[in-house]
């Protein structure tokens, strides 16, 4: 896996599988932290989910922006977290909170050092912010025209470093947000992520440059 470190970045613009892998979830429903802090703010992420898409993700990027510069959220949430991954070899989605009818997926992330996913892409639109540490992100271009539905041909075009002072970024649906995030660093990152409705049936693709291979990736 290729995370180098790249330029740090200081404006606002998801070990090997997809954000969901099964066993790698610590969700606990009744005690959700997550879940309590953002109960009253579920009409909001209601109503980002039913932006057209550029104007949700200017949304979606400030009330993450928002949340991760929150006391309560950092102390209920965040700092227990970066406790409990000492010790762990791969990132993990720590918490979630997803509405009933798909709207909308909200995740926080855990990187150990050293981690970081696939090369991939999502059905819906995204956005994430680090609420504790940095992670480095990876944007991909297809060079090839989607005529073959196994085959994707990849040209990395940029990389930059997030942190909470950096705000957020966003992926578009589809070829628009090929991307791979990772923690090349020394410390534990923790990021939290928001997502739209989706868009198909699967919960986005992920690619193998070395094989110039591309495969659905089904959410279990």
């Amino acid at each position: 896996m290729d995370l180098s470190l790249g330029p740090k970045k200081r404006d606002t613009q998801d070990r090997y599988q997809d954000e969901t892998r099964p066993g790698h979830c610590k969700h606990l429903e009744e005690e959700n932290p997550v879940k309590t802090i953002y109960t009253p703010d579920q009409g909001r992420l209601y109503r980002i989910s039913e932006l057209p898409t550029e104007s949700a993700l200017r949304q979606a990027a400030a009330f993450l922006a928002d949340l991760v510069k929150g006391r309560a959220f950092l102390d209920s949430l965040i700092l227990p977290l970066a406790e409990e991954a000492e010790g762990e070899r791969d990132w993990y989605v720590a918490r979630r909170y997803e509405a009933e009818d798909g709207a909308y997926f909200l995740k926080v992330f855990v990187w150990p050092s050293g981690t970081g996913t696939r090369i991939h892409d999502h059905s819906s639109w995204g956005a994430y912010c680090c609420a504790s540490g940095a992670v480095l992100e990876e944007r991909y271009e297809r060079l090839d025209d989607g005529s073959h539905s196994d085959h994707a041909r990849l040209k990395k075009v940029w990389q930059l470093w997030w942190s909470p002072e950096d705000g957020a970024s966003t992926v578009l649906p589809g070829d628009d947000g090929i991307h791979r995030v990772g923690n090349p660093g020394d410390s534990t990152a923790i990021s939290v992520h928001l997502y739209g409705p989706r868009t198909s049936e699967v919960d986005g693709r992920d690619y193998d440059p070395s094989r110039d291979h591309v495969c659905d990736r089904r959410e279990d």
